[in-house]
């Protein structure tokens, strides 16, 4: 391990704790430190507070680690959760979940499960389209291209269910899209994490074939990588830990794509447990400092990460463009 990666991991994990500090800081009310330990009259303030810095926690490890896989397997720097339609298909899942469970008498505590399966549901299937496809695109970029469409005709048929929806589904979903980060539970966020931890273990199981994939499909066969195997564990850790939390959270678009462009910047390429690393913790960073941004300007995540997403997707386009 060398001593810049050291550098850069002391770096972040300080900003992180930082942040998160300041995260717990930030509302309408100021808390003292005992409301956080203790039973006080604003505890409950206080728990909203801490399962909004644990959900931002688990979405910057889940949504970065889901586009790193993408990237790497697809060779793209623009391939991502968002930008092949999971994040659109799993939100359309959501739709159908939400628009036609209505008149269904479910317990609530089976709501929130059955929310989060209907998104991981609707993305797997989609990840297995896409897998399929790129056996026959001769060129992977054009995934992105189908992906594109996807999204399209997702938010089509997102469309039509909110024109025929009645007035509180069409209210439930508009809130799940608007990305509020204050109203994960408890409850909740043991879910989510159970998700992510199924999730993370699936990643840690690809990194080493994706390695061998790097430098070409015959040499990886060579070293005796399964590419069949690589490609179900892709399939199940970008489908997990993207639609976990877009479940829970709603889109949140554009994060997974430029926070591997950034530590690609920062830190050497080619070593990819270092770049997995890098992508967890910069996330972390990442949506703390938007969970903030949100709370100051009560603007919805998903147009917060949108804002910041498009203007570094754009230059990025206009880079490969000079070279």
């Amino acid at each position: 391990m060398s001593k810049k990666f050291k550098i850069l991991c002391l770096l972040l994990t300080a900003a992180i704790i930082l942040t998160a500090v300041i995260n717990l800081n930030t509302g309408f009310l100021s808390l003292n430190l005992h409301d956080f330990f203790q039973n006080t009259a604003q505890s409950q303030i206080a728990e909203i507070r801490i399962n909004r810095v644990l959900v931002m926690l688990l979405a910057g490890i889940s949504i970065p680690t889901s586009g790193f896989l993408m990237q790497e397997y697809f060779q793209n720097p623009l391939a991502g959760p968002d930008i092949l339609g999971i994040t659109s298909v799993a939100s359309l899942s959501v739709a159908f979940y939400i628009f036609c469970s209505y008149d269904l008498l479910i317990p609530e505590f089976l709501q929130n499960s059955f929310l989060s399966l209907s998104a991981i549901a609707g993305s797997l299937v989609l990840m297995l389209v896409l897998l399929s496809m790129s056996n026959k695109f001769q060129d992977k970029s054009y995934l992105i291209i189908f992906g594109f469409l996807v999204s399209a005709f997702a938010g089509a048929v997102v469309s039509l269910l909110q024109f025929y929806a009645e007035n509180q589904s069409l209210k439930n979903y508009i809130l799940w899209s608007f990305g509020a980060n204050n109203m994960v539970t408890r409850n909740q966020i043991y879910v989510l994490s159970i998700l992510v931890f199924v999730g993370i273990f699936f990643c840690f199981k690809t990194i080493k074939p994706l390695i061998g994939n790097s430098l070409g499909t015959s040499y990886a066969q060579s070293l005796g990588v399964n590419l069949n195997q690589l490609k179900i564990l892709i399939i199940a850790a970008s489908s997990l830990l993207s639609a976990s939390i877009t479940a829970f959270l709603g889109p949140i678009l554009f994060i997974g794509i430029i926070v591997p462009h950034f530590c690609r910047l920062i830190y050497n390429p080619s070593k990819l447990w270092q770049q997995w690393i890098l992508n967890m913790a910069l996330g972390m960073l990442i949506m703390l400092m938007f969970s903030i941004i949100a709370e100051k300007t009560q603007i919805p995540m998903n147009v917060i990460s949108s804002v910041f997403g498009i203007p570094v997707i754009l230059l990025m386009l206009l880079k490969q463009n000079k070279v």
